[in-house]
């Protein structure tokens, strides 16, 4: 088979298609026919030798990629055999392996893909949308809701966008550039900004001028630190990602947080799955992603390359030069 393999951590660069063998499913194990395989930002800090939340490092060589739907071609010793043939899609956890045209998962974490699912859009939603329903049990929203959701034609931001105007909510999209916005009013914000526009927080303040009641921020820096000002008292700041940095917040700045009531609780590890309340929070919110995307309503964005190209499928993830989700497709 073909794979992207990683000999050594750095750039892009160094991530080489080439040839590799074929793996084995192990007891418990099937293979899987990949037809489309998520590329995520944590695959690219592992690749620079960044582990983040990561547990570590992955050994080198290694086949990157957590986030794999396909095809059972294949089954291990004692693998219920159901599953050969059929189309699932699977989180393979931090163990890598996704960008392969095959690839070995555990049987116990597969999701068979609903009838009518791309595999694209299954992968898109075994990640960040078990990540997006993970952060919404903390969002409250409803019909006297205002959100304000930065990076919103992000993977994450364009199934918050949907889910919050789903929810009733007034929703209030920041993307950079023309075609995001764009792509942003299309998924039903009510206003969609370009935040690399001076006038951007004066355009929020003339629409909603009472304030928005929560805060979906994946982007930190100057743009979180604008968006804080443009909050109702008692609105909540739910923070999933720093892109941009970290928010230069001041002495000041925290006071008036303080007296406004605003809040920041945590909702990524430990309090997200504590709040799904479940023996298997993760399975849980991936079965619930997977319902949302074949009911219709959470219909995730997709940047879709050929696995050859996962080297630039990186570089244009890095640069903020993509939307919705990023997928290798072999």
């Amino acid at each position: 088979m073909h794979a992207i393999r990683l000999h050594a951590f750095g750039p892009a660069e160094n991530l080489s298609y080439e040839p590799t063998e074929t793996p084995l499913p192990a007891p418990g194990q099937v293979r899987i026919a990949v037809a489309a395989a998520g590329v995520h930002l944590l695959d690219t800090a592992l690749r620079e030798g960044d582990q983040g939340p990561a547990p570590s490092l992955p050994e080198l060589p290694t086949i990157p990629g957590r986030e794999v739907a396909g095809t059972v071609d294949a089954l291990g010793p004692g693998t219920d055999t159901a599953w050969l043939g059929r189309s699932v899609v699977t989180h393979l956890g931090f163990a890598p392996g996704g960008y392969a045209e095959y690839a070995v998962a555990d049987a116990d974490r597969l999701h068979p893909v609903p009838p009518g699912l791309d595999p694209a859009a299954a992968v898109a939603m075994i990640g960040t949308g078990r990540t997006t329903l993970g952060i919404l049990q903390f969002a409250d929203l409803g019909s006297g809701s205002t959100a304000l959701v930065t990076a919103a034609a992000g993977g994450i931001g364009t199934l918050l966008v949907q889910y919050a105007k789903n929810a009733g909510a007034t929703v209030v999209a920041l993307a950079g550039g023309p075609a995001k916005t764009a792509l942003a009013a299309a998924n039903g914000a009510d206003l969609a900004l370009d935040y690399t526009a001076p006038d951007w927080p004066e355009a929020v303040r003339a629409a909603h001028p009472a304030g928005a009641t929560v805060l979906f921020d994946s982007v930190g820096g100057e743009t979180a630190r604008t968006a804080l000002g443009l909050l109702a008292p008692g609105a909540r700041h739910l923070v999933f990602g720093r892109s941009g940095g970290p928010i230069p917040l001041t002495d000041a700045d925290r006071a008036d947080l303080t007296a406004r009531g605003i809040t920041t609780p945590g909702v990524l590890g430990p309090a997200m799955l504590q709040r799904v309340g479940a023996p298997d929070p993760l399975r849980v919110l991936e079965t619930r992603a997977l319902a949302e995307a074949a009911a219709g309503r959470l219909r995730p964005a997709l940047t879709r390359y050929p696995l050859a190209e996962a080297a630039a499928a990186h570089r244009a993830l890095e640069t903020r030069a993509t939307t919705g989700k990023v997928v290798l497709e072999p």
